[in-house]
């Protein structure tokens, strides 16, 4: 879709949305709320559609169900189809898995279609391939290719419920929505030569074909009819096992899927990925633009899009390149914009009221990679963890378990001194305090932040924690780190 949308684009063309259900089978509850949220999200806005409307609808195809059949006898009449009366399971007539050669209704004269279309027997309308010779289709990323009548199968054009499969449905309206491009995945080369026969037995130009390569992903595979994962085998097919004498799940090339726990669109926004970065990275799965920018905005891909760039080798998504992307677009977000990203994020374990969050929008932007980070990022301000005194022993700020106390002991009259609890007053004070106190910056700093922070990494320092706290929060920290230490 998003190619599809891009070139549709630069072209000045129409992007048409059509909802392609005719497979009643495999309706899922839910999804097409989720295909018009996900093609908002992405910035993805169609001319035509099921919701907009168009010169050439209906826009879902089993509001067009009345269509289809006459084209069907058509192809029947011309000897480019033909009624099959054969009893298969639905299944088997939706994948092509049919061995025509043993197809008696292949052959049925006119009289016997009659007579079993009157006796009432049901059917399904099957495409008639030549039994000889190769069909040749073009494609704009892989050029000719030509396959053998041999191989194809006698796909099934209309079924028993009278809707038409897939394949057909798509060429039909194809062709009577004025479609002039269709991108999809290189699964349908195989179909591509049955199509451009239908499309030559009606009369009609075939739209330009772009077959795209799979995203790949390297991980763990599971069997989809069983569960089991695939499991790490030697050179004698023997199980590899782990120390504790687990077998080792095998680590595969594969396709992306959901099915296998490989994230969705809708799954990389709920983790807090933004929507701009997850398009960007998606583009450039598939798509090399020329020359080595790789930050684009949607309207900026419009303008430099093209089927050239198009990749001809499958593509891997890497969920660190992703990473990657989305911290590089967060850097790039306005505070305000970020504060509205994060503060969903932040209010699922601190409470607005008690915490400054424009404040933590400041210390976290920078820090931040995936908004999903935020919530543990910033625990320790709701509750302080558990922690060992270890955490004080730092060499590099010279900090050591007897310099700690020293330093929090002095530290607690400086800290109760103060009435205005400002960041800025905190850092003076403290400061100004601090040589006086025989000691170095660190020495009093470092175990500053671990006392009343309870973790050696933490957004902002000693300073900007305490202001968070506020001074209440701050001085029980304090006192209940040296009554540990």
């Amino acid at each position: 879709a998003l190619y599809t949308w891009l070139i549709a684009r630069k072209d000045k063309g129409a992007f048409i949305f059509r909802l392609e259900d005719t497979d009643q089978t495999r309706q899922v509850e839910g999804a097409t709320e989720l295909i018009y949220r996900t093609m908002a999200e992405c910035g993805l806005t169609h001319d035509e559609g099921p919701d907009v409307g168009g010169p050439v609808g209906p826009y879902i195809q089993t509001q067009r169900r009345d269509l289809y059949g006459k084209y069907a006898q058509l192809l029947v009449e011309k000897g480019h189809a033909y009624y099959c009366f054969c009893e298969k399971a639905e299944s088997e007539e939706d994948s092509g898995a049919f061995n025509r050669a043993a197809d008696p209704c292949r052959s049925l004269s006119p009289e016997e279609v009659a007579a079993n279309l009157a006796a009432g027997k049901p059917y399904v309308i099957r495409q008639k391939i030549p039994a000889e010779g190769s069909t040749t289709f073009h494609d704009a990323s892989f050029g000719d290719i030509t396959v053998e009548n041999n191989t194809l199968d006698d796909q099934v054009l209309m079924k028993r419920d009278g809707l038409p499969t897939y394949n057909f449905a798509n060429v039909i309206d194809d062709h009577l929505m004025g479609i002039t491009h269709v991108m999809r995945g290189n699964e349908y080369l195989s179909s591509a030569p049955k199509y451009n026969l239908l499309y030559e037995a009606l009369g009609w130009t075939p739209p330009t074909y772009v077959h795209l390569t799979p995203v790949m992903v390297e991980g763990t595979s599971k069997n989809k009819k069983t569960g089991e994962y695939l499991m790490e085998t030697d050179e004698n097919g023997n199980l590899v096992l782990d120390e504790q004498g687990n077998p080792i799940k095998a680590i595969v090339k594969r396709k992306m899927s959901k099915s296998q726990g490989d994230p969705s669109f809708e799954d990389l926004l709920s983790e807090g990925y933004l929507s701009e970065a997850i398009v960007n990275y998606l583009v450039l799965l598939g798509w090399s633009p020329r020359g080595e920018r790789e930050f684009y905005t949607l309207k900026e891909l419009e303008e430099v899009f093209d089927l050239e760039g198009l990749s001809k080798s499958p593509s891997f998504f890497s969920g660190e390149k992703m990473r990657w992307f989305n911290a590089e677009y967060i850097r790039k977000l306005s505070p305000e914009t970020y504060l509205e990203h994060a503060t969903p994020w932040l209010e699922k374990v601190l409470d607005p009221a008690k915490f400054d969050f424009r404040r933590l929008g400041e210390l976290l932007q920078n820090r931040t990679e995936v908004f999903s980070q935020l919530p543990d990022m910033v625990r320790f301000l709701a509750e302080i963890p558990e922690f060992g005194s270890d955490l004080y022993v730092n060499k590099k700020q010279k900090s050591t378990l007897e310099s700690a106390k020293t330093a929090l002991t002095a530290l607690k009259p400086v800290l109760e001194g103060i009435s205005d609890w400002t960041e800025a007053n905190l850092h003076d004070v403290v400061m100004a305090a601090i040589p006086g106190l025989g000691m170095k910056n660190g020495q009093v700093l470092w175990p500053m932040r671990i006392a009343i922070s309870g973790q050696m990494s933490t957004p902002g320092g000693a300073f900007e924690i305490a202001y968070l706290l506020g001074k209440d929060e701050t001085m029980k920290r304090l006192d209940a780190a040296l009554a540990r230490l």
